[in-house]
Parts: structure tokens; C-alpha cells; sequence
């Protein structure tokens, strides 16, 4: 186990080189917070505004289960549309960079653009995949959110390389899933236990983060609102920072898992090792 944790810590170090050599991959991450915040606000004002609010949270007066689930698929919909977008301009981006390539943003935007159908459809796949775990999860409190966690749990699983394999493999996302699971069979991870390491690292952010707000907290007065203010500042940056981490790993993975080519910023050894392979 301290062996998986300290590759994974080595892989979340040398992701976190990588996103210091190339700052502005941070950029997607970022753009995806504001857009997602968009999309939320546009579903949540008109609801909040409206006279039915107070039916809403209401479950008695509420809307119609149908009509609820509809707005939710919709909102999951754009939500997952505008995440799987930036995270697919974020993998082409670092696929190139991984393969000595000095590649722009406007390389990412151009590479996602390019797969719009497959990320439309991928959209359409989650979408679809979370109404029906909070269908699940509806059904039975207790058993209910047991059982979506679980299923959830498998689908994150089955769907980790998903968004790297339609980026270069131009596929559906039924093939996606598929090939996903695929590359999982034959290089079955430990990798979900090595992104712990990888978490280790962004928890230290984050508690690097709070020191601001606590020296604040210890001086007093004006200090204290200032100390709060950086603080909200960089933790809002670790977040995109682990985002974009998260990303680049998992490219990093697909590539040597799926190619057996180990990006240019990565150790052979330290890709090996993320994989008990058969």
C-alpha cells in the first residue's frame, strides 16, 4: 500500500511538472468552473424567480416526477457537455505537450470542436446514466443511495478512460465504454489506489491554502478578512489545479496503457507500476 501511494505521489509530481512547464493548461479547468456556474445559475433562476419555488423544495406540491427528471436530465446534459468539452481540449493539449509538441489553446478548443458528436453523445450517455441513479436513489433513501453509490462507483470505473479514448480514437460513446473497459482488463489498475498519492499531494495544497486565513484568524482586526479573502483565492486555485492534475494523469495512463508509450515527462517504471498487468 505505501509503495501505491508514494507512485502515486511520484505521478501527481510529475503532473504537477507538467503543469508548471505548460501554466496555462489551467485555463480549461478554469473556463469549465465558470461555464458549469453559468449552467447552473441559467437552470436555478428561473426556478428560484418563479412563484413555484416554494412547490419545488416541496415535494408534496412539487412538479411532476416526469417534469422534474426531465429538467434534471437537461441539466445534467449541458452540465456534462461543457466538462467533457474542456477536458477533452485539456487531453489533446497534454497528449501533445507529452509527445514534445508546444501546442496553443486554441489547439485544445480546435481538437474538442472536432469531436462534437462524440461528446454530444457522451453527454447524452451520462446525462441519461445520472437520472437513472438518482431514479434509483429516489426509490429507497437508505437501500437506494447504497445501491446508485455502488453502480456509480462501477461506472466511474468502467468510464475512466473514456474522454482520452474519444479524443484519439474518434469513437462512439457505446465503443468509448467499451474500449475503456478493455484497456482496463489488460492493464488492470492500481491506479485508482495511486491517484491516493496524487490526492495526497492536492490535500498539502490545501492545507497550505488555509496558513493565510489562520495567521489572519491570529493577528486580528483587518488582517482576518484579508487573510480569509487569500485564502478563498487559493483554494479556488488548488481546485483548478487538481482538476488539471486529474486530467493529465489519466491521459498519461491511457496513453501508456493503451499504446505502451510512455509520455516524454514520464517515467517507464512509474507508469509500469500504476498497472498490475496480467
Amino acid at each position: 500500500m505505501f509503495d501505491r501511494i508514494s507512485m502515486g505521489w511520484r505521478l501527481g509530481m510529475t503532473a504537477f511538472g507538467v503543469l508548471r512547464t505548460d501554466k496555462k493548461l489551467l485555463v480549461f479547468p478554469l473556463l469549465s468552473a465558470v461555464c458549469c456556474l453559468i449552467v447552473m445559475i441559467s437552470f436555478a433562476a428561473p426556478i428560484v424567480l418563479s412563484e413555484r419555488f416554494r412547490d419545488l423544495i416541496d415535494k408534496k406540491q412539487g412538479l411532476d416526477d416526469a417534469v422534474w427528471y426531465v429538467l434534471l436530465f437537461a441539466f445534467y446534459f449541458v452540465n456534462y457537455f461543457v466538462i467533457v468539452f474542456f477536458n477533452s481540449a485539456l487531453v489533446s493539449c497534454a497528449l501533445a505537450r507529452f509527445n514534445g509538441m508546444e501546442p496553443t489553446l486554441a489547439d485544445g478548443f480546435s481538437a474538442a470542436g472536432r469531436r462534437l458528436p462524440q461528446i454530444l453523445g457522451w453527454s447524452l450517455v451520462s446525462a441519461t446514466v445520472g437520472v437513472l441513479l438518482k431514479v434509483i436513489e429516489d426509490r429507497s433513501e437508505k437501500v437506494g443511495q447504497i445501491v446508485a453509490g455502488l453502480l456509480g462507483m462501477a461506472w466511474g470505473i468502467m468510464t475512466y478512460f473514456v474522454v482520452p479514448v474519444l479524443v484519439v480514437e474518434k469513437v462512439g460513446p457505446i465503443e468509448a465504454v467499451k474500449r475503456s473497459c478493455s484497456i482496463m482488463k489488460k492493464a488492470w489498475g492500481e491506479s485508482l489506489v495511486a491517484n491516493f498519492g496524487a490526492g495526497l499531494l492536492v490535500f498539502l495544497m490545501f492545507l497550505a491554502a488555509l496558513i493565510p486565513a489562520i495567521l489572519g484568524a491570529l493577528i486580528g482586526g483587518p488582517a482576518l478578512i484579508a487573510g480569509i479573502l487569500v485564502t478563498v483565492v487559493l483554494m479556488l486555485l488548488v481546485s483548478l489545479i487538481s482538476s488539471a492534475l486529474n486530467t493529465i494523469i489519466v491521459t498519461a495512463l491511457y496513453q501508456y496503457a493503451a499504446y505502451e508509450k510512455a509520455p516524454d515527462a514520464f517515467d517507464v517504471d512509474l507508469l509500469n507500476g500504476a498497472f498490475a498487468r496480467k
